[in-house]
């Protein structure tokens, strides 16, 4: 019995990887407009941005316990090996429900093998992640050499990213309101990245015409490998920006294997539209 790959829609890979490498997912809750909404299945990214460009505020809280449940305890009925690969822990509830929830099961069923792993990621940079796990899973590597890989990947997945608009971020409590308002006067485009989970920023770039020359610099400093690895680019709602920046990699790097998803409505509430985010690994695994 091949291993069973669980994420969360903070991955934001789209329908068609779900489906391909047979990966399950438990949604995190969208709220907007006072109603309750399961992020990548009953609303979709576009809608949350489009709420956000007309002043509104949707806010999102973690998976519930309710679908942790009826997914795990699925799985745990068949005796099903599983890894369920989870959104940072420094950024939402997400992974400590999941543990809960993994504890409370393996009471009933002693015998099942789940593991529970804080990946530290989000959006794609989370997604290559899960990708690269579903694929082993497919290939019917077994638990222990899944892991072993998806922990590496996990700890060696660079975010780099910036967003279109500061005052999203200081809603989410990300950065301050006087620097929310001046990097908004001063069209300054600020440079974030992860570290051990916590979004860091990294550089103020004055103009948006520099940035994405600067991320590419950013990636030639910090990535290893980059013309044969996995690269993915996530968006709000910019696609076209997206595919810019796709096509400066594919220029410097001769890498043509770049993934491009939107990010999607749990992260996207936050980050708001325009955001543009790009993920590779800093020492790919040998």
């Amino acid at each position: 019995m091949n291993v069973k790959i669980i994420a969360d829609s903070a991955c934001d890979l789209s329908n068609d990887y779900y489906d391909k490498y047979d990966i399950d997912m438990v949604s995190l809750t969208v709220q907007l407009d006072e109603e309750n909404y399961e992020d990548a299945r009953t609303i979709s990214a576009k809608t949350v941005y489009d709420a956000m460009r007309n002043g509104k505020a949707p806010k999102t809280s973690q998976v519930s316990p309710k679908a942790f449940k009826d997914t795990f305890e699925k799985y745990a009925k068949q005796n099903q090996p599983c890894i369920y690969l989870a959104f940072s822990s420094e950024l939402s509830g997400t992974y400590n429900a999941g543990r809960m929830m993994q504890q409370e099961l393996l009471e009933t069923y002693p015998d099942w093998n789940l593991e529970v792993v804080d990946t530290k990621g989000a959006s794609m940079g989370y997604g290559l992640v899960v990708l690269r796990a579903a694929q082993l899973a497919q290939q019917g590597e077994g638990i222990e050499k899944i892991l072993e890989i998806s922990k590496y990947h996990a700890e060696h997945m660079e975010h780099i990213f910036t967003v279109d608009d500061l005052e999203y971020l200081y809603r989410g409590g990300r950065v301050s309101k006087t620097a929310a308002f001046v990097g908004s006067l001063l069209k300054i485009k600020p440079l974030l990245h992860m570290e051990d989970g916590k979004l860091i920023p990294l550089e103020k770039i004055r103009g948006s015409k520099r940035v994405f020359k600067r991320m590419i610099e950013v990636m030639e400093e910090r990535g290893a490998d980059l013309q044969n690895q996995p690269i993915a680019i996530s968006h709000g709602d910019d696609l076209e920006n997206a595919e810019k920046l796709a096509s400066m990699i594919k220029e410097q790097f001769h890498n043509e294997n770049i993934h491009i998803e939107m990010v999607g409505s749990s992260i996207g509430a936050h980050a708001g539209p325009g955001t543009i985010a790009l993920f590779f690994l800093n020492s790919p695994y040998k």
